[in-house]
């Protein structure tokens, strides 16, 4: 336990779980912000990367800058953050369900598919091509993967 180095949380809030807004993605997007904020996101994993992160952004009239620094001086509630959110975006239902589509619509390339489920022991049948089951089963293999 003493003088191990820690090496941060890994986000296990699913890309296809949604808050009252009804946006995918939104709860994760916030959780790795505000555990980067606090110094507790795991290393390998962007507080906000170029994604599906960027796609909320984008599909709901946020700016970047904004947005993190709104979670990082004010560690707000994910209630506090959809409501910042609903004030400070620029989006409505269509905008929302077009968001939704394209995040549960995106897959991954063969590569990073094939990475994935190998690094899971999954043979690469073809049956897992979405991005948000991929990227779950990614993220409970770096779960278990970096238990102590």
């Amino acid at each position: 336990m003493f003088g191990r180095k820690k090496k941060g949380m890994i986000p296990t809030i699913s890309s296809g779980v949604a808050g009252p807004l009804g946006v995918l993605h939104l709860p994760r997007f916030w959780s790795k912000v505000l555990l980067d904020s606090k110094g507790q996101l795991h290393e390998d994993y962007p507080a906000c990367g170029a994604g599906f992160d960027q796609m909320v952004l984008d599909g709901l009239g946020l700016d970047k800058d904004a947005t993190l620094a709104y979670i990082n001086d004010n560690s707000p509630t994910y209630p506090q953050f959809e409501a910042w959110v609903s004030e400070n975006g620029s989006f409505d239902q269509a905008a929302v369900d077009e968001l939704n589509g394209a995040i549960s619509g995106y897959n991954h390339d063969d590569d990073t598919r094939g990475s994935i489920l190998g690094a899971s022991g999954i043979n690469d049948d073809g049956s897992i091509l979405d991005a948000v089951n991929l990227n779950n089963l990614d993220d409970w293999y770096e779960l278990h993967a970096n238990l102590d």
